[in-house]
């Protein structure tokens, strides 16, 4: 069954691992790779890549992308949500924080912050407006 507005909402607030899928190019599928996200019901949802990444590469020629999550307990659950980019800004290490507190055990965040943000290299923040939404719930199957 679909969910609704507010259930998909709640549901993509939620932090899971999302799938990112974006056009590959020329004689290539589409490149879809696991990814961490952020997202508040009623606004962008955004990632954070590197500048000179494939994914970032891809997402800027085709000017859109879409991420799926998914869950298999209590029930199987997914939502997938697609649409245009609005908007690319430099990364800071206050938005690398905010992303890893969402993931990561709070007595991780500042080891992997300090990691990540001296050896991942130049990172860029990409922001999607949510357009079109698949989503269900399988219920106890």
């Amino acid at each position: 069954m679909a969910l609704t507005r507010e259930e998909r909402e709640s549901f993509l607030a939620e932090p899971h691992v999302a799938a990112l899928a974006v056009d590959g190019g020329p004689g290539r599928a589409p490149l879809t790779v696991p990814i961490w996200y952020q997202y508040e019901p009623g606004g962008t949802v955004w990632i954070m890549t590197g500048l000179h990444s494939r994914k970032n590469q891809r997402i800027g020629a085709a000017g859109r992308f879409s991420l799926m999550v998914d869950r298999l307990e209590p029930t199987i659950r997914y939502v997938s949500v697609e649409g245009p980019v609005v908007d690319t800004e430099p990364a800071t290490i206050e938005r690398l924080r905010e992303m890893s507190t969402r993931y990561l055990p709070a007595d991780k965040v500042d080891a992997y912050v300090d990691f990540a943000w001296k050896n991942h290299g130049e990172q860029v923040v990409v922001r999607m407006r949510p357009e079109r939404w698949v989503s269900s719930d399988l219920g106890s199957l």
